[in-house]
């Protein structure tokens, strides 16, 4: 991190966390952020469900929900970008305060609610988008839907012409209920939906399933069974936590996902418990406190063919996207790996 970046930061630090959140994504789209381009190397480079990725460092659904900085994140290092969540209406989410800066933590808690622009806008503006790296869009369901199954099929319906992958997002914890669309026969129906939909499309894209932390082994196991059945192409683990478990901060009392450095260990231990269920038939995403090549290196280890940060680029910037990537390649010719794909679940075990 240099000194403009720093400061930058800290400038950040002293607004509201969703306006600097909104201020950061208004400089990026202005392009007053330097933004270094595709990270790659032939160590690096990375096939997943099929896309072609420069490196394996993605940028995890929730920071562009609206697709309005999407041209710049994709210069910014990333070897991926996921964008939304995106439900078929716009709706306003969860009233504010509804983001939180938990420093003494390195976390941070948000309950925004699916506040989005709609599917239909959302298109208009990936329709617009000239790519650099492979786009995906998370989806999301109306919190005031009837049949909110559907709504993921509907929003991919939409905006399926315009991206390279979907993800399938049932694990928000801030959408009543909403999870309970991950039990067995709930999601049976709703990715059967979702696949029939993408079938449908011109261009047949990948389709991942994100799942939550909080799942209990029996859960977990459903899931796994569900997801090699439903014929998706891969599961990212995990999203946000509503445990409070160790945290230090004032903040920690506030409801919604805690997502961050006290996330990390518990999602990399469903990842590795998932990789093991699934026994490495699907690609696995690793996310969940991410912050350095080191935990990078782990989740691939622990069995993630791609890893997706976002909360810890609040405390170290987005210059923490090449950092991972570079650390990555450095990490894996140490060890004396020629490609990624090699290392994937190598260490597995020890998470278990």
């Amino acid at each position: 991190m240099n000194l403009i970046e720093r400061a930058g930061l800290c400038a950040l630090h002293r607004l509201d966390p969703e306006t600097a959140h909104g201020l950061s994504l208004k400089a990026l789209a202005a392009g007053l952020v330097p933004l270094p381009g595709p990270v790659s190397s032939p160590r690096l480079a990375t096939r997943l469900a099929g896309l072609a990725l420069p490196n394996p460092v993605g940028l995890a659904a929730g920071y562009d929900k609206n697709a309005e900085a999407a041209a710049a994140l994709t210069r910014a290092g990333f070897g991926f970008i996921e964008l939304g969540a995106a439900t078929p209406l716009p709706q306003p989410g969860n009233p504010k305060p509804r983001l939180f800066r938990l420093t003494e933590d390195r976390a941070v808690i948000n309950r925004f609610g699916f506040n989005n622009d709609g599917a239909a806008a959302i298109a208009a503006r990936l329709a617009r988008l000239d790519r650099k790296v492979p786009v995906g869009l998370n989806l999301g369901a109306n919190k005031t839907s009837a049949d909110r199954a559907a709504d993921f099929a509907r929003v991919l319906a939409t905006c399926g012409a315009h991206i390279d992958f979907a993800t399938v997002n049932v694990s928000s914890p801030n959408t009543e209920k909403l999870r309970d669309l991950q039990g067995k026969a709930a999601l049976t129906a709703l990715l059967a939906g979702v696949i029939t939909t993408r079938d449908g499309l011109a261009r047949k894209i990948p389709v991942f399933l994100k799942i939550a932390p909080d799942l209990s082994e029996a859960d977990l196991a459903d899931v796994a069974e569900v997801a090699l059945l439903s014929g998706i192409d891969g599961v990212i683990a995990t999203n946000t936590t509503l445990s409070r478990d160790g945290l230090k901060s004032p903040r920690q009392a506030e409801t919604g996902g805690l997502s961050g450095a006290p996330l990390f260990e518990k999602s990399t231990r469903v990842l590795a418990r998932l990789s093991d269920l699934t026994d490495g038939k699907l690609p696995l995403i690793g996310v969940g406190g991410i912050a350095s090549a080191e935990d990078a290196w782990q989740k691939i280890r622990a069995g993630a063919s791609a890893v997706q940060i976002y909360s810890a680029m609040v405390y170290k910037g987005l210059s923490l996207v090449p950092e991972i990537a570079s650390g990555l390649d450095a990490r894996l010719a140490a060890e004396g790996f020629s490609t990624l794909a090699e290392a994937v679940g190598s260490g597995r075990r020890d998470w278990l």
